[in-house]
């Protein structure tokens, strides 16, 4: 039966050490708590560190420790004390965190903290693998592991892998600065589907994969080499009926009743977070003291209760921010303070479930403004425990879950006034008003909980690979390119069609830069050699240039598209009278467009034009790329005028001249008894549309195509090629399958 294989950084439970024995509790971190509910449901292993380093442990305390965690379908990654200081204490915490929550002051990185946490993602790899079997879905979890999919995927190919990131993923300008950003890209890149909580979050992860890696994306699918790669939006929920379902436990109405009887004259203000510099604590305790100042009518009539659950107490940056929040907190008493009245009631400690239901339910107001945050669940708690719909939250525009919480009083955490304007707006909400925000935003997290957030993720995941499944059917299998190459030694006729820029050679910045090298002049001289095979070219090029590249082989050339053609041994020769007048007034419109956007260029051939963008910037270029389309369409209506879309070029032509028109010159004046056709972007759709069913059309990339085939990339191309021109007669010909 297949299984899941959950891998995060801990295992979903604590081990707690007393006088040399070990006791399992469950662990209270965000990431078990979210998935506890899934992972009990379903038939899963969770991989993970517990707790614990190795050298604390002797041989007969691990095998008494694997086999207990055994029991509760754990599998226990052991790591060092000094592994764990330099891979979480300083690469994850102190380089990832800081970064991707946008506080590059903050972060510090050096090759051996890299190294660790590389190492640490082997040892979880060689952990995930010793766990597989055939058929098992592996789900990799949040930055402490980036570099394990890729790893994974290079010792089991065919393995399904997802990986979700729980924290924010920064911007490009942001991420470069890390120096390798491009293995941490290249590691997440080795799952099928990468999700993120909010779109803002997959539109920077795609960004950086462009320009960092150079794979372009079409509406979040990557063509990751010769894979494809799905990041999309995946909101985790919360299990929505546990939080709702315990404000009627006997134990927390106590609590409630006991809160509110303290609290009996009094609004409650609730500011629930880990003690950490993304969440904006200081921010929100100077907001509460400037509310105070500016509205002293409040005072003994609202009380704010801070619960700061304490996180990473050794490090530096959290010691001070912990004196920080205590030194803001000790002004506000000591200035706002009586006899009879504190305005703050503050709880450094990690509170047990019954209490945070009772505070999430006795509360008027929470206020839950971070900085930055991946998606930030305890809002969406406070509001499940509201099931009389009395409540407001307000909301920081920078956490995940404001995507989701429109209704909540939604602010800019680095603005003093608007968070004190937002605390004047909460009370002052109407009761109805309180009630219809929450039902909105309660009916959305009941549909969207956290099982249906794992299965809508895995859902997504089995169609992802669905996807690739397909894409694979159609490549030219071994058998497949055996029975092409039996085809083909056994023919008399052969029409060979081939296009050039991405299918021969790969692109280059500068047209002129992508001239034949010696392989391929090789492989076409041997090609065009043997006495059976018609070899034509066909190109966007202009003639000269083929020409210059290829006049001197015995083969047949197209250039710009169609519009000429050249029979071997013969001249050139236009398809079809043509006008290209069109061409002055659509000029001067490329060229403005190359003054607006720098690394662009135009090139001129006899019968169009071809506004190049590949140097340019990725964004601005295919912006550019955009608005350029849009200024041609109004131009060309009904002039009779193409614009082509291909490779980072926009082309204007003459719209009767197409690549399969031309084409149609050689298919139709012999009976062939074998046709291969190879091409890569659209342009060769219509060559690929224009051959008989009995051809082998050859799509060079992943893209859907009218061809019968594809191949994942050019050098696959120049072996069948060089196959095909150098075959022996005495190889064997596997059956057709």
């Amino acid at each position: 039966m297949h299984r899941m294989l959950i891998t995060s950084n801990r295992l979903p439970v604590n081990l707690i050490q007393d006088d040399g024995n070990f006791s399992i509790q469950p662990s209270v971190g965000g990431l078990s708590t979210g998935l506890g509910s899934f992972y009990s449901a379903y038939d899963c292993a969770w991989i993970g560190w517990p707790g614990i380093p190795s050298e604390q442990l002797d041989e007969e305390q691990k095998k008494a420790i694997d086999a207990s965690l055994e029991d509760i379908a754990c599998c226990p990654v052991h790591l060092p004390e000094d592994e764990i200081e330099q891979y979480y204490g300083r690469f994850c915490n102190s380089t990832i965190w800081p970064l991707f929550h946008y506080f590059r002051s903050l972060c510090s990185w050096d090759t051996r903290s890299w190294e660790a946490y590389r190492a640490v993602n082997r040892r979880f790899c060689d952990a995930v693998v010793a766990q597989y079997r055939e058929g098992d879905t592996i789900w990799v979890h949040d930055y402490h592991l980036m570099l394990l999919p890729a790893m994974i995927r290079e010792q089991i190919p065919d393995a399904t892998i997802g990986f979700f990131l729980h924290i924010p993923f920064p911007s490009n300008e942001l991420f470069r600065i890390l120096p390798w950003r491009e293995e941490i890209l290249r590691g997440l890149l080795g799952a099928d589907l990468v999700g993120f909580h909010t779109y803002d979050y997959v539109r920077h992860f795609l960004n950086s994969v462009r320009r960092l890696v150079g794979y372009e994306n079409t509406y979040g699918e990557i063509k990751a080499g010769t894979r494809i790669v799905r990041a999309d939006t995946f909101p985790m929920g919360i299990d929505y009926a546990r939080f709702a379902e315990s404000v009627h436990d006997p134990e927390v109405r106590q609590e409630i009743r006991q809160i509110r009887t303290k609290y009996a004259d009094q609004k409650i203000l609730l500011s629930f977070d880990r003690l950490d510099y993304t969440k904006g604590i200081p921010q929100r305790l100077k907001a509460f003291d400037a509310f105070l100042e500016k509205n002293p009518d409040w005072l003994g009539r609202l009380a704010m209760i801070v619960v700061a659950v304490p996180s990473r107490t050794t490090v530096t940056q959290y010691q001070s921010l912990k004196k920080e929040v205590d030194e803001l907190i000790g002004n506000i008493v000591g200035k706002y303070g009586t006899m009879n009245w504190t305005p703050i009631q503050y709880f450094y400690d990690v509170l047990p479930f019954s209490n945070l239901v009772a505070l999430y339910h006795a509360a008027d107001i929470a206020v839950v403004t971070p900085l930055r945050d991946g998606m930030n669940l305890m809002a969406k708690e406070f509001l499940a425990t509201k099931e009389d719909g009395r409540g407001v939250l307000i909301l920081s525009e920078m956490a995940g879950a404001s995507m989701e919480l429109g209704e909540a009083v939604i602010i800019n955490p680095f603005d003093e006034d608007g968070i004190v304007q937002a605390i004047e707006t909460a009370l002052a909400m109407p009761e109805q008003e309180q009630i219809e925000r929450n039902r909105e935003m309660q009916h959305r997290l009941q549909r969207y909980h956290v099982r249906r957030w794992a299965e809508d993720f895995l859902q997504r995941l089995t169609t992802v690979r669905k996807r690739q499944n397909d894409l694979e059917a159609r490549i030219l299998s071994r058998n497949l390119r055996f029975r092409l190459i039996g085809e083909y030694q056994s023919s008399d006729r052969r029409l060979i069609l081939l296009d050039y820029d991405g299918t021969l050679v790969p692109f280059a910045a500068r047209p002129e830069k992508a001239a034949p090298d010696s392989e391929l002049t090789t492989i076409m001289r041997n090609l065009t050699a043997i006495p059976e095979n018609e070899v034509v070219i066909i190109s966007g090029r202009d003639k000269e240039t083929l020409e210059r590249w290829f006049g001197g082989f015995d083969v047949g050339l197209i250039a710009e598209h169609g519009v000429w053609i050249r029979e071997r041994g013969g001249s050139w020769e236009v398809i079809e009278a043509l006008n290209d007048d069109w061409k002055e007034e659509v000029l001067p419109i490329l060229e403005r467009f190359v003054e607006r956007t720098p690394g662009t260029f135009v090139e001129i051939k006899h019968y169009s034009l071809v506004w190049h963008y590949r140097k340019a910037d990725p964004d601005l270029g295919a912006t550019r790329a955009i608005e350029l389309k849009v200024t041609l369409i109004d131009f060309t209506a009904n002039r009779g005028i193409d614009i082509l879309e291909g490779n980072k070029v926009i082309e204007v032509k003459n719209a009767s001249i197409n690549k399969g028109r031309a084409a149609h010159h050689w298919i139709s004046r012999a009976d062939w008894d074998f046709i291969l056709a190879l091409g890569d972007d659209w342009t060769d759709e219509y060559l690929f549309e224009a051959l008989p069913a009995s051809a082998y059309s050859i799509k060079v990339g992943l893209e859907a195509s009218k061809a019968r085939f594809s191949m994942v990339s050019l050098d696959q191309v120049r072996h069948l090629l060089s196959e095909c021109a150098t075959y022996s007669e005495q190889r064997k010909i596997l059956p057709a399958t």
